[in-house]
């Protein structure tokens, strides 16, 4: 468990080059991101001794580790979806904490849409058939059928409404407008949302997210070492997880996410509560995805998640800003996105996030940060609460 007590700090924070990376091998794109956090952090390679990597090669992390240079003494390869990251960062402030590492690198890196355009692999329509999937992929089931599905529940029982769903695009769209890194960053209108092509019903094409290169670094390290660092700190203050299926006949209910659990003990053991968070990095592969994870995190009441996004709330200049980036909607989405979420959480508490700097009604940083991943079809979640104090 994590908590105030436990003096665990993110010292270091960078993206790779990310949009469109044509030239780059997901290795190198893992080199640069690592480089950058390092120097962000004014450190040396040295100092680390935990390395936490997933998604690439066949003995992630140890070739991830390998081509960088490093001989870890303690590594995780968990590997949940989009809350891999999330989950990684909570054990990582756990081995800190337990003094079994002092500097861990969680690093992640692809090149899915240049492998793509490039036809060295074809997108894939589920994870697989084999164990527990076979029973629902032979009748086209697939991963985004899966969020559709759900969607399409929650607009059933709660009467959310398409165009409640489109105004989380267009308000992850906006905030984008503003981050010069963002791959997409031209308005579009709730309009431009419904009348795009259809993928799933009910999502079209711009409820989905975009499809990037690009890789993301997070250094994170024990209190004795923040004074050698060359930037403020960031706290790991809280962090939980959860998972609940993966075949959809054993999801209890469509509307109601794993982050319901990750969140709740997240900020009990943060010791701080939903309504003190100035911003919110929720994974949003998906626009249904947001829109429940902000209901089960506890930002409002089951079933109000439309009523919530539909007032602008979202914005960067709204009541609770979120995913100020752009998100994986239009920031970039390289596959597993979550690592992403803590770079901008702890950019955003730095204050250092340039022309999409958000600010509290005083003109003061924001102070408290959530970072939300999910895996799967919501079949798993990772949460972490980040403060500066």
């Amino acid at each position: 468990m994590t908590g105030p007590h436990h003096k665990v700090a993110i010292t270091g924070i960078a993206l790779s080059d990310c949009g469109r990376v044509d030239e780059a091998t997901p290795y190198a794109l893992h080199a640069q991101a690592a480089r950058r956090a390092l120097a962000d952090a004014g450190l040396t390679p040295d100092v680390i001794d935990g390395v936490a990597s997933a998604g690439l090669g066949t003995l992630a992390p140890v070739e991830v580790a390998e081509y960088l240079g490093l001989k870890p003494r303690w590594v995780d390869s968990t590997s949940v979806g989009g809350s891999t990251w999330e989950v990684m960062a909570a054990h990582a402030a756990d081995a800190i904490a337990a003094g079994h590492a002092r500097a861990v690198l969680l690093v992640y890196g692809s090149t899915a849409r240049a492998d793509i355009k490039a036809k060295r692999r074809t997108s894939n329509l589920s994870f697989g058939a084999r164990g527990p999937l076979q029973f629902e992929v032979p009748y086209g089931h697939t991963l985004i059928a899966k969020y559709a599905m759900a969607a399409r529940r929650h607009m059933h029982q709660y009467g959310t409404t398409l165009d409640q769903l489109a105004q989380v695009a267009v308000q992850a769209r906006q905030n984008a407008a503003a981050n010069p890194d963002a791959m997409f960053r031209d308005p579009i209108t709730v309009d431009d949302v419904l009348d795009g092509p259809m993928i799933a019903d009910p999502f079209t094409k711009l409820h989905c997210c975009i499809r990037s290169d690009g890789g993301a670094a997070v250094l994170m390290v024990a209190a004795d070492l923040v004074p050698d660092c060359a930037t403020s700190p960031v706290w790991v203050l809280g962090s939980g997880e959860h998972v609940s299926h993966t075949t959809m006949s054993e999801w209890d209910d469509f509307t109601v996410s794993p982050a319901a659990v990750s969140g709740r003990l997240a900020f009990e053991r943060a010791g701080v509560s939903p309504s003190e968070i100035d911003i919110a990095e929720i994974y949003d592969a998906f626009t249904y995805m947001t829109l429940v994870t902000l209901e089960d995190l506890g930002f409002c009441a089951k079933g109000e998640g439309g009523a919530f996004v539909g007032k602008g709330r979202l914005l960067r200049d709204g009541e609770l800003p979120t995913n100020t980036d752009g998100g994986g909607l239009s920031a970039q989405h390289p596959g597993m996105r979550g690592l992403f979420l803590l770079v901008e959480a702890v950019r955003q508490l730095r204050g250092e996030a340039g022309d999409h700097q958000v600010r509290r009604a005083d003109g003061s940083l924001p102070a408290l940060a959530v970072a939300s991943g999910t895996g799967g079809w919501f079949c798993s979640s990772g949460t972490v609460v980040l403060g500066r104090e």
